[in-house]
């Protein structure tokens, strides 16, 4: 017998969190309308996520036919590497910002037209890197169309 995969314990993960809310919806009374909001809305999975769900396919096993410790080991290396790259391609895109300070740029605003000015500073966060442009801040690396 073969152990499920990190994935399909992801799944199964999933579809259980999703019936929990649907049985405990139907139980409630009919006057009280269930607002059931998701814990992951984007359904991405980061390390921890990734560790507590091969921990669980761990205790669920049957101690007699134990899985196969390579197919942890493999499902382990793939994320770390993926990780790695996830984290190059972070510091990359903040040393390439880092490189425009003191160059002026063109970028699209939000609002789709064009601007341009000086880059005065660059910004790091979870959600990306932006520079600030002659005072205006969050204005995110992809938004630029011109370098001089």
């Amino acid at each position: 017998m073969t152990t499920p995969s990190i994935a399909s314990a992801a799944t199964a993960a999933a579809a259980s969190s999703e019936a929990a809310p649907a049985a405990t919806a139907r139980s409630a009374s009919a006057s009280a309308p269930a607002a059931a909001t998701p814990e992951n809305p984007n359904g991405v999975l980061g390390q921890n996520d990734f560790l507590k769900l091969m921990i669980a396919q761990l205790q669920a096993q049957n101690p007699l036919e134990p899985g196969n410790s390579n197919e942890y080991l493999n499902e382990l290396a793939q994320f770390t590497q993926v990780e790695q790259t996830t984290n190059l391609a972070n510091s990359s895109e903040l040393t390439g910002a880092v490189q425009l300070i003191g160059h002026k740029v063109t970028y699209n605003n939000a609002d789709g037209t064009q601007a341009s000015g000086t880059v005065e500073s660059v910004q790091s966060s979870a959600s990306g890197t932006t520079v600030t442009v002659e005072g205006i801040t969050g204005i995110k690396t992809t938004a630029i169309t011109e370098v001089q």
